[in-house]
Formats: C-alpha cells, structure tokens, sequence
C-alpha cells in the first residue's frame, strides 16, 4: 500500500483531503528515468517508449483507496502502433501516479494527448454524486505552511504526525466532462483546494485522440491567486464509482515544456 495518497478520489472530502495522496515519497526527476529529452522538455509520462501489456509504465504507481473495493483497471497497450494507458472502470475507482519535484517558472506548459470511448451519463462537476470522469490528468502541488492559515496548519500538523509526512497544499484537475461548457473553472464539490479545468466536454471527441496544451502556471494563479508551489506529483485517472457506471480512456505522453 502506497504511504502517502492525498487527493483520493479527486479529494472526496476536506479532511480526505490530508489523507489520500499520502503514499508520496516526492522523488525527483533523476538521471536514471528515460525522462529528459533536452533542457525545454521533461518526459512524465514516456508511455509510448514502453512494451505493450499489463505491466505498469516506469516511473508510474497505482492508487488505490481502502474504502473502495473495485479498481479501475490500467495497462499498457498498443493503439495504431504507439504504447498508451488504457483504463477500464466499472463502478470502480483507482489511478496511476508519478511522483515528481518540477517548478513551474521552469516548466509551466503541460502537454498530453487522450482519448476517450464514452462519457458519463451521470457526471456532473457540479456535485459530488456526479464527481466522475472518464479522463482526467491532475496536478498536485506540495505542502507549503506560509500559504495557510493558523487552522489549516494545524489540520495538516494532524495529518503528519498520523502519516508522517505533510499532505499536498492543492491540485489542479484537467478533466473531460459530461456536459460542463469547455473552459469552465469550477470548485471540486468536496474542497474548494482542487480547482477543476473542463478542457473537453460531450460527446463531440468520442473515440479521437485529442492534444491537449496548457499553462499551469497560468491556470494555478486563476484558480488560487497567488504563486504555485513546486509540483509534486502528476496522476491519470478515470474513475466511475460514484455513478456506478463504465468508461474506457487511453492516454498518450505527458510532458513538461517550457514558454
């Protein structure tokens, strides 16, 4: 079991949120991963350099939660001739993260590529009952004390001495949703410390890789206000446990870049 999951299903709850991502060990990038191709781009995801099949791709862990029984399911497979993340989930929710340390005055543009087979007929940004999604690709950002105010440090005091480590201070979640207009910028509907970015929406994109692009460090001063900490983390996840229904994803590499 993974020591330091905060976060866990995309932070279900406040004080869940001190809790989920808690399996981090906060690795950073190191010479021994297949991720740096120059010094304006840094590989998180080098999914397509892997062999297709059930193994997890490197660099890559799953999370899981221990009050949901049924997992999504992730593996390596091939799709037109390219290594990608397929994730099947059934009334099920679980993901992969990559732990990372990254500044994004450094590197503040992320790009992947996904694909989607379905939406959810019952996902709703807007509620928790519809808090699901067939794709998304979040971005967590590590405890940081002067950014918090005397009751949130004690809330993440409590969490440390129960887990050991400090919690992450915030996420950004890229989604694709039911119905949502693109663009929006909506709270999660447990805390309003993720912030969720609606960059597909419908049915318009069903079974197409699409390209995504943004500017995190953009996005995290829209959504909080102030300077985002260091980036500890970046997880996929396609979850449905909340509408108890299914949905099939694919994802492509992630990468970091800088302007």
């Amino acid at each position: 079991m993974l020591s330091f999951l905060l976060f866990s299903r995309n932070i279900k709850l406040t004080f869940r949120v001190c809790i989920c991502f808690m399996t981090f060990l906060f690795l950073p990038l190191d010479a021994r991963c297949q991720n740096f191709t120059n010094i304006n781009e840094l590989i998180i995801g080098n999914f397509s350099a892997e062999k297709s099949g059930e193994n997890l791709p490197y660099g890559w862990k799953p999370f899981l939660f221990k009050k949901i029984k049924k997992h999504t399911f992730y593996s390596l497979v091939l799709d037109n001739g390219i290594a990608v993340v397929k994730a099947v989930a059934d009334s099920s929710a679980s993901g992969l993260i990559r732990e990372t340390r990254l500044s994004l005055k450094e590197y503040p543009i992320i790009s992947w590529t996904w694909k989607v087979s379905n939406i959810l007929e019952k996902g709703n940004v807007h509620n928790k009952n519809g808090d699901d999604y067939p794709a998304r690709v979040y971005i967590i950002f590590e405890y940081t004390p002067e950014k918090l105010s005397f009751l949130e440090k004690s809330k993440y005091e409590i969490a440390r001495l129960i887990y050991g480590q400090y919690p992450p201070y915030a996420a950004i979640n890229y989604i694709w949703e039911s119905r949502a207009p693109k663009g929006s910028v909506i709270p999660n509907p447990y805390t309003n410390r993720t912030m969720m970015f609606v960059v597909e929406s419908g049915e318009d994109k069903i079974n197409q890789w699409v390209e995504e692009e943004r500017d995190v460090y953009k996005d995290y001063k829209k959504a909080f206000g102030d300077e985002p900490p260091m980036i500890s983390g970046v997880a996929v996840m396609t979850d449905t446990d909340n509408t108890g229904e299914k949905a099939t994803a694919f994802y492509g590499d992630i990468k970091f870049k800088k302007n």
